[in-house]
């Protein structure tokens, strides 16, 4: 398939998608971004911690 068609199919295809309205767009993405707000904040904290336990276990074992 060429790059050309390919880029026709993409277009024809998405004028067939049924997009939400604005007022069903505008929660649905807050909704989405608290979620991985969320997500990354709790990720990052575990990840701090573990580091933490793993450099304690380190230094308790006689790791350098």
């Amino acid at each position: 398939m060429t790059p050309i068609k390919y880029t026709k199919e993409v277009v024809k295809e998405g004028k067939r998608v049924r997009w939400p309205k604005r007022e069903q767009l505008v929660p649905t993405l807050i909704v989405v971004v608290v979620i991985a707000a969320f997500a990354a904040l709790f990720l990052s904290l575990e990840d701090l911690t573990a580091g933490s336990l793993i450099q304690q276990l380190r230094n308790a074992f006689g790791g350098k």
